[in-house]
């Protein structure tokens, strides 16, 4: 061989290289490059997911994201207006930026305190303020917040206990979000594992197993709740009943799961490879473990991640209706149930502030859920 035709043979792989480099050819991709691959290519599912992470974020530092402790009150401060925060001020540009003092007069017809803005008075607003003393996730003392003011400062107002909203809203994200991952990490396990022993054995337990699928979606989902919420001891604390509500969410939503998973296992018990497996003399607990249940794997992560708001949404109704969370501990639900009587949206309408998070994270998940089942089957079209 020539040394030209050497260095012809040499620089062919190299321009390969630069060719695959600029576009991949997708046979070359494993399964989960090809489904991260086109997931990205959706802007909803990005958005939604940025909010997701943005949510749990401020859920994970709740203590130091809120201005104040979520049960600090102060009667004297009860149902004040969200105030603004100001740059500009008579005189033009201020920094540090600052909020206005508050007035109170007395409405004479309800007798109900009137909070107005007290342009004479000035209170700065800085960031990483030290304010209330806190123990961040229970361990490490602090008392250092994002923002703070040495002056009454409720950027989303107050409630009847003069709480700021802010802080109860971002303490109550950590139990709303968390409900929905614990609770939909409980039914998967529940959903796939019988689904898939109910798919693979037929007969007795598959009979069975649908049966007991139909009679738990036959009742209503709320009353059902409601029932099974009641029948919560009133004496424990509210710890025991977080995860009293979700167990019980768990238990009600792993049906669904478990007949998806069963029909998938169905199409592929009779597969070759599954009838390989078989005659080489592997346990039914191998081919289940290793052949059978990890074919669903896709259509289980996007199911989970579908079913998050409804857990999210279910803890809210629960607690909206008094029969989940209760105080001291907080949720978005808790937050919703002081907004129920007409008279307190009439006058207080940022009471109903709580809805935008449970609306944005379950609009998120939805986002996110109908990407990943876009993106499961990344060779179509």
């Amino acid at each position: 061989m020539s040394e030209h035709d050497a260095r012809a043979v040499d620089l062919t792989p190299d321009r390969g290289n630069l060719v695959a480099n600029a576009s991949v050819d997708p046979g070359q991709l494993s399964y989960r490059q090809l489904v991260w691959r086109r997931f990205r290519r959706s802007k909803l599912a990005l958005i939604g997911g940025t909010v997701l992470m943005v949510f749990y974020g401020m859920a994970l530092f709740a203590e130091f994201f809120a201005p104040y402790d979520a049960n600090r009150d102060n009667a004297r401060l009860r149902y004040v207006p969200p105030q603004t925060i100001h740059f500009r001020g008579p005189d033009g540009f201020s920094w540090p930026p600052f909020v206005y003092g508050l007035t109170q007069t007395r409405d004479p017809e309800t007798r109900e305190l009137i909070f107005t803005q007290d342009i004479s008075r000035r209170y700065p607003v800085r960031l990483l303020h030290r304010g209330d003393p806190y123990r961040l996730w229970g361990i490490f003392p602090c008392d250092l917040h994002l923002i703070g003011s040495d002056g009454p400062m409720y950027l989303l107002g107050t409630d009847r206990m003069g709480r700021d909203l802010l802080s109860r809203i971002l303490y109550g994200g950590r139990i709303s979000l968390t409900v929905g991952l614990v609770g939909v990490l409980l039914s998967v396990l529940l959903g796939s594992i019988l689904g898939t022993i109910s798919g693979y054995w037929g007969g007795v337990v598959d009979l069975l197993m649908q049966r007991l699928i139909e009679l738990l979606s036959a009742f209503p989902a709320i009353p059902l709740w409601m029932a099974l919420a009641a029948a919560l001891p009133p004496h424990w604390t509210g710890i025991q009943v977080y995860f009293g509500i979700t167990v019980i969410l768990s238990l009600l939503g792993w049906g669904g799961l478990a007949r998806q998973v069963r029909g998938k296992v169905l199409a592929m018990r009779e597969q070759d490879f599954v009838l390989a497996a078989r005659a080489a003399g592997a346990g039914h607990w191998y081919i289940l473990t290793r052949h059978l249940l990890p074919t669903a794997y896709s259509h289980i992560i996007v199911v989970a991640t579908l079913a998050i708001p409804g857990m999210i949404l279910g803890e809210t109704a629960l607690s909206f209706l008094g029969l989940g969370i209760r105080p001291p501990l907080t949720s978005w639900g808790v937050l919703l149930e002081e907004a129920q009587r007409v008279t307190v949206v009439l006058h207080y309408p940022w009471l109903l502030l709580p809805a935008v998070p449970v609306v944005l994270v379950v609009i998120g998940y939805n986002f996110v859920g109908d990407a990943l089942r876009d993106a499961a089957d990344p060779y179509s079209t």
